[in-house]
């Protein structure tokens, strides 16, 4: 079997070990439809067939921009990149401005996008890209060219010798793909991956994931256009994964019964939210149940892996995962045997706690620049530490520099920041992409990441301050939503929080305490500041004095990415927030 080198590779890979009737499956008018591992390379090849007549070049520049993760999105991927043209993925999120951007910058040729919504957002702006030739659309749009002409076009299969021959002239040390980071400021960035980044990626971090090939069935609702769920899907397919795409974020746990996935990929954010509303329901059990539910999360929170507490703990975990955990995991589809995070840090209460329910997480680390992985943990082979971000993967090297940064070399290391030799210049020194993240190894070579280098400040006094340490123990409270802690040169360190509106509603429910229905009512309520007051005391009770929350301020709003709050992966645009909530800085330190 020919090696995969190429990220067109692994579909042809998959249809040689197994021609997996669902390959892809996307939900269309309430109804799943399958996509064989054969049909998805037949329609590639249609798709490569049509572009070549509409006269795509190598190193042409093809948009997509999906609010959902789907096959077409994937049948376009590998189609543009069989005739040697590089894919540009777009978040459907950002402004319109920034879409505006992008497809400048990249000189994009076509742009493909999924629906209506994202369609009346680009033609605001499209008077002002001038080189994009043409719009077409997966979903049936009035007045938008539909990705169906395509099929069509490429129906005739008369030039399959001229999209065999871009493929073969492809080269793994090639571009393949444009991905546009969401930076928490300025302009996006244009990370440059070649083929042979993502797909050494793929084969050095595929391992570390437990799968039974041909068999294991995944749920993926993670945006595809970022690197992170892309290279997940391309692992899914490397394995001969099912690949089920949700609908959206708001029909998850309906997807997730239909599916019953055995592994997705999270973000933080996520998990944080599912385990909330696990919690919640626990608090409206009575009596013996209620005990008994609470008695579980005990547990669960002190769970070490490989019996490292001892056969009582066991012994008591076993009947906890009978009577409490296995309602949990009937809750996520009863087959969940694995989840992968990403993105940002993860609480180790709740590695712990999915750990004991027996839907492990297991934590990565990367970046856009590291295409993404550069470690991971793994159950298997004592390769599972909490609190860590597990051991990185082979061929790719890391060093900690004397300021603490984590420095990464290896294939998975990009090519460069797109039309920027400046920025990547002082991005990779000497092969090292300087990651701008703070780590240190522990004694068994696990990973562990301690902050943001750029987010680090000092206070007037001069002690430094690690916000993200602080803002991830704050958010353990179920009364917190988000934070950020602030204080670059002030005498003290202080915070913006936005509560957790749902529920502080069911705590005051509870408790007979009249809060109001607005938001603005809410944070203004004293019984809410005061009990917000008594969640930021107990966990600054973890912290040295110089880093203790002093004092903060509740937001009515509630952060998003469409409020700008937060990026697509949904971590803080700190000068954003800071910009927002100004007012609320100046009450605190003057």
């Amino acid at each position: 079997m020919a090696p995969i080198t190429r990220l067109f590779d692994f579909p042809y890979y998959q249809l040689n070990k197994n021609n997996l009737e669902a390959c892809l499956v996307t939900k269309y008018n309430g109804v799943w439809v399958k996509t064989s591992t054969q049909e998805y390379i037949e329609k590639a090849n249609t798709i490569s067939r049509a572009l070549l007549r509409l006269g795509v070049q190598k190193n042409d520049k093809i948009a997509i921009i999906s609010s959902n993760n789907r096959t077409e999105w994937n049948i376009m991927d590998i189609g543009a990149l069989q005739t040697g043209a590089q894919t540009v993925p777009i978040y459907p999120t950002i402004s319109e401005d920034d879409y505006q951007y992008i497809l400048n910058h990249s000189e994009a040729k076509y742009c493909f996008v999924s629906d209506e919504v994202v369609y009346q957002k680009l033609k605001l702006v499209l008077p002002n890209i001038p080189l994009l030739k043409e719009i077409y659309s997966f979903n049936e749009i009035e007045g938008c060219q539909n990705w169906k002409t395509l099929l069509e076009l490429g129906k005739d299969e008369s030039n399959q010798s001229d999209v065999e021959e871009r493929k073969n002239n492809v080269k793994a040390e090639e571009l393949a793909t444009i991905i546009y980071t969401s930076g928490t400021t300025g302009k996006p960035k244009g990370v440059m991956l070649s083929h042979n980044n993502i797909v050494s990626n793929v084969l050095d971090s595929a391992e570390r994931i437990p799968f039974e090939e041909g068999t294991s069935v995944a749920l993926s609702f993670l945006p595809i256009c970022h690197i992170f769920e892309r290279v997940i899907l391309y692992i899914y397919q490397f394995y001969s994964v099912s690949i089920y795409f949700a609908e959206s974020i708001d029909k998850l746990s309906d997807n997730i019964k239909e599916v019953k996935p055995t592994v997705f990929s999270v973000v933080p954010r996520l998990l944080e939210k599912v385990y909330d509303k696990i919690h919640a329901k626990g608090e409206g059990l009575t009596g013996i149940k209620k005990m008994l539910f609470f008695w579980a999360i005990d547990l669960g929170l002190r769970y070490e892996p490989y019996g490292a507490n001892g056969w009582w703990y066991e012994l008591q975990l076993n009947i906890a995962r009978k009577l409490i955990f296995s309602k949990w995991k009937e809750g996520l589809g009863g087959k969940l045997n694995v989840m992968v995070s990403g993105s940002a840090a993860l609480q180790p209460r709740l590695i712990r706690v999915f750990a004991a329910a027996e839907m492990p997480v297991m934590e990565g680390y990367g970046l856009t620049e590291t295409s993404p992985v550069i470690s991971v943990n793994d159950q298997r082979n004592k390769g599972f530490k909490i609190g860590t971000v597990g051991k990185v993967i082979k061929n790719v090297t890391v060093t900690i520099a004397a300021d603490g940064e984590i420095l990464c070399k290896g294939p998975n290391v990009m090519m460069g920041y797109y039309k920027d030799e400046q920025l990547t210049n002082e991005a990779i020194k000497e092969g090292f992409f300087h990651t701008g993240d703070i780590g240190e190894f522990d004694c068994e070579g696990f990973l562990k990441i301690t902050d943001r280098k750029k987010e680090m400040f000092k206070t007037s006094g001069g002690k430094y301050i690690a916000p993200q340490l602080i803002e991830n123990a704050m958010k353990q409270s179920l009364f917190i939503e988000q934070i950020m802690v602030i204080g670059d040169g002030e005498k003290m360190p202080a915070a913006f929080i936005q509560p957790s509106f749902d529920f502080i509603k069911e705590w005051a429910k509870r408790k007979n305490i009249a809060i109001g229905n607005s938001n603005e009512e809410i944070i203004s309520n004293p019984e809410v500041i005061k009990r917000i007051q008594e969640e930021v005391d107990v966990t600054n009770e973890k912290f040295g004095n110089w880093e203790k929350i002093k004092r903060f301020e509740l937001t009515p709003d509630v952060w998003s990415i469409d409020g700008g709050h937060l990026t697509p992966t949904l971590k803080l645009k700190r000068k954003i927030v800071m910009e927002k909530y100004k007012d609320l800085y100046q009450k605190i330190y003057n």
